[in-house]
This record gives C-alpha cells, structure tokens and sequence, in this order.
C-alpha cells in the first residue's frame, strides 16, 4: 500500500534530484571512499536524525557535509511544516540566528584587511558614546547595577569579537536593560546608541560573556564602509559567494520556502512558534534592523558556500573575501584561559567562531583548531581545517538544550571518517 509517508518522501527524493545539478557545478558530489570517508557509515546519520523527527522533539532536518571540496552526504528529513503536511525540501529557509556571528565578523575583517583600523583600537574611535562607558561592580538580572566605576581599559574591536568586551548577555547581567535596549531599536544605530549607555558587566578582557556584541561588529561595518550591514553583505558577500537565499528578511516570493519554527510543548514534542508563511517577521518585518548578531536566514546551500569559503583560507570559485592569515587569525584562540562557561572546557573562542583547543577536555570529535557555533534554533556548522571538512545540520527549534540532535550529529560525522 502507498502511504503518505511514502509520497511525501518520494517527493523530497525528486526535490533533491532536481537540486544536486545545481550544487554539483559548485561543490561536486563525490563518493565518500573517494575522499577517505565511509558510505556504509555516513548511513547511520539519517536513522539517527529520524528518531528526533519520529518522536516528535524537531519537525525536521537537513544535514550536509563536504569533504576535500566533495559533497559526499546530502540528507533532508521530516518536514517544513508539521501542521501542513509539507515535507522538507532541500532549498529550505531556516532561521539561523547566532550563525550570522561569524558572517558580521567576516565582514569587519574584510575591512581590516583594507587598513581601515586595528584590533586593539578602541571602539569609540569609531562609537564614540563608548568612551563614556562605565562598568557595574554590582550588576544582576533583576536590574541592579550598583556602584560604577571606569573601565580599566577601553573596549577594543577584538573585544568585540570575542565577547570579552564587558557586555551583559541572556543569563546574566542587567539583562532586563539589556532585552530594552534591542526591543526598542529601530535600527542598528538606535540600537548601539542605547547598548552604550548600559553598564558594562566586567572589564574588558577580563571575562568572557556570550552576547550581542556582534551587534557591534555589525555596526562598525556600516560605520566603516558606509553601507547598512545588510547592503554591505548583499554586495560583498552573498553576491560574490552565490549565496542568493541569504537574507535578515525575505521577499514574499519565498515564503512557501521557509520552514515553520517550533518549541517544545507538553513532554517536549514540540509546538508551533513561528510560521513557514508571509506572516513570519522574517518576511513581513520593517527591514530596518540588520543584527550582526543574529538575524539572518539561510539555506543549507549557502551556508555550506560560506564554510568553504572560510576552510579555503578565504577563497571559493576564484571569489577571495579574505587572505590565508586572516582566518587562520580569526580561528585562532583569544581567549586565553578563561572559562567559556556556554561551551565547557576546551574550547576557546576566535574572531567569530568558538574553536576547539583541547579535544579532551572537550569531549568532542572535532579536530583542535576545528572552528564553529550554532543558532538559537538547534542549527549547526563548523569549518575542520585538519580533516579538510564542513558541515551543516539545520532544523527549527527552540529551545533546543533537551535534545543532542546536534552534538550526534558531529559523532557521526567524525565516525565515517577512516582514511586520509
């Protein structure tokens, strides 16, 4: 008997048939022997992916991997839509929030690279309501900001991109400040305009708080270059790399292409949060706030482009971005010592990414060196310079701390690998 199980899927198989043309002239598909990986073994990822989707904790997943420059695994899973029926389809949009972390800080280091200002130059060489910053030696979550005192150093640009600026985050700190300072902004300006006039949680460089200091990052690139942030990538990032699906908000045009976001309901299966339609703010937002530190939507396919861009040293189809020392700058630890408590031991942070200096400590797959982060809504990417990989895993739903959809996800990757 033909289910609609069995339509639905067969209709994600001729998706993705008629799909892999198009990929196969940018990232070539290649047999996983023929790169050192195992097809036999990059078959587990799918069942292990499924048994998420089949008890109800994601609606759906696509998971991507490339190695040597070789797609060598491709899967979409599940659905777009639950409520709908609609099956996931390989050009899907998904919300990938934290991941435009490292795309903002690729785009001030392009500028970097022009000679237009340095790393240990202070923020309010170019905002100046920074230099007025004070930083609170009492502050919480409730509001409390207690006595203020000077910084004992300005705030550099690095300190930007390595969320060691001093800047409160979602967990700690003055947060009810700071959900204000971002609710009531209209743009990236009005947003920094009111970031700068908080109290800094620590001195700069004195700790490491994950926050919307990429939200910085954004801003100086439209200070820097002129531009809004989201011209700035439009023109000299998404253009060059093809990355076409890549947006802060979509035109209607591809509303039936974005997935319906979820959240966890009664026993975690999850529940509709925010619709795969035009009414998503996504498409009918006022696109006038581009947030370097989340914000964008992507496409499996674009976001892999990007990847390989960065593990290139900067380069894809003849398009450079940036030279072999920059991202191996930005994939280096700045971090020193301190304790990234979001991720655990072993990792430090870089210059937008999150990179593996201690595989034990750790506990992970990834190489030392590796580099990555994911989204708020359960995506995932990291760029392995010693396995010569990227890979993708992108689904909608947050929270997601209930579920190590992500985290299996690298354990079946790196057990494929068996050869150079």
């Amino acid at each position: 008997m033909i289910t609609l199980k069995f339509v639905r899927g067969f209709l994600a198989a001729l998706l993705l048939l008629a799909w892999l043309p198009v990929t196969a002239k940018e990232l070539p598909r290649g047999k996983p022997e023929s790169v050192g990986m195992s097809s036999e073994r990059l078959a587990r990822i799918a069942p292990a992916m499924q048994k998420y989707i089949d008890a109800e904790l994601t609606p759906g997943i696509i998971t991507a991997i490339v190695r040597k420059g070789k797609l060598v695994h491709f899967e979409v899973q599940g659905e777009m839509d639950v409520d709908a029926a609609k099956a996931m389809r390989p050009d899907a949009i998904f919300r990938i929030a934290s991941m435009t972390k490292p795309i903002a800080s690729v785009a001030l280091m392009m500028l970097w690279e022009e000679g237009h200002f340095q790393l240990r130059d202070p923020v309010s060489k170019f905002i100046p309501a920074f230099a007025d910053v004070r930083v609170s030696t009492t502050a919480d979550a409730s509001g409390t900001t207690g006595a203020l005192v000077e910084p004992k150093r300005p705030i550099t640009i690095r300190d930007m991109l390595t969320h060691t600026a001093g800047l409160a985050n979602s967990y700690m700190g003055n947060t009810r400040a700071y959900s204000e300072a971002v609710a009531g902004a209209q743009d990236n300006a009005e947003l920094i305009a009111n970031l700068a006039k908080l109290p800094l949680n620590y001195h700069p460089g004195e700790d490491w708080q994950y926050s919307i200091a990429t939200d910085v990052v954004g801003h100086l690139v439209e200070i820097i270059s002129g531009m809004s942030l989201d011209e700035f990538l439009k023109e000299k990032v998404f253009g060059p790399l093809d990355m076409p699906d890549t947006h802060f908000y979509m035109d209607e045009d591809k509303a039936d292409r974005l997935t319906a976001q979820y959240t966890p309901g009664e026993a975690n299966k999850i529940t509709l949060q925010d619709p795969g339609s035009a009414e998503s703010r996504w498409i009918s937002g006022p696109k006038t706030l581009f947030r370097g530190a989340g914000g964008l939507a992507s496409t499996a396919r674009d976001y892999l482009r990007f990847q390989q861009m960065v593990l290139n040293g900067g380069e894809l189809d003849g398009t450079r971005l940036l030279a072999p020392a920059t991202v191996s700058l930005m994939l280096e630890n700045h971090t020193g010592d301190l304790d990234l408590w979001l991720t655990g031991p072993g990792i430090g942070f870089g210059l937008g990414y999150g990179v593996v200096v201690d595989r034990g400590e750790a506990a992970t797959p990834l190489s030392q060196g590796a580099g990555y982060w994911g989204g708020a809504y359960c995506t995932i990417s990291w760029v392995d310079p010693e396995q010569d990989l990227v890979a993708v895993l992108m689904t909608q739903v947050r929270p997601y701390r209930h579920i190590n959809v992500r985290q299996d996800f690298q354990t079946l990757t790196y057990q494929a690998i068996v050869g150079e």
